[in-house]
């Protein structure tokens, strides 16, 4: 049992530290809405390439996504590898620059620090509600 406990954490730190040596981590929308790939990608450094259609990015409010990941629709798929291959150097060390510039946005603090996750969080519901508001 505590064999296969430990083999169980060595994959996930090679699937950690495959992530850390990645310039591009996939994240396909799966079935859940709030998938954690997308924040285990940022806080690997690597640049989040976002495998949907009409995915419902958190913070997109507050957030420009296309400055630190990259969309790619489902039907481009087959596709995939040539489409990251065409990104020229100099824009995938930009979005990476991005993607060092959020880290902090997806990051929970204890206690909560300016800006981190809670902080995001609190203005994500603001907006929604101030929004509301207003539209109704």
């Amino acid at each position: 049992s505590s064999s296969r406990n430990r083999r169980g954490r060595d994959r996930q730190s090679d699937y950690f530290a495959y992530m850390h040596r990645s310039r591009f981590c996939l994240c396909p929308s799966g079935h859940e809405v709030a998938s954690p790939r997308v924040v285990e990608a940022i806080h690997a450094g690597c640049v989040p390439v976002l495998v949907s259609d009409g995915y419902a990015l958190p913070f997109a409010d507050v957030l420009r996504w296309e400055s630190f990941s990259v969309s790619v629709p489902v039907a481009d798929i087959p596709r995939l590898k040539e489409v990251l291959e065409g990104i020229p150097t100099a824009e995938v060390e930009r979005l990476r620059d991005g993607v060092r510039l959020v880290k902090r946005h997806f990051t929970l603090r204890q206690p909560p620090e300016r800006l981190d996750m809670f902080h995001m969080i609190l203005h994500s519901v603001w907006l929604r509600r101030l929004n509301f508001r207003l539209d109704h």
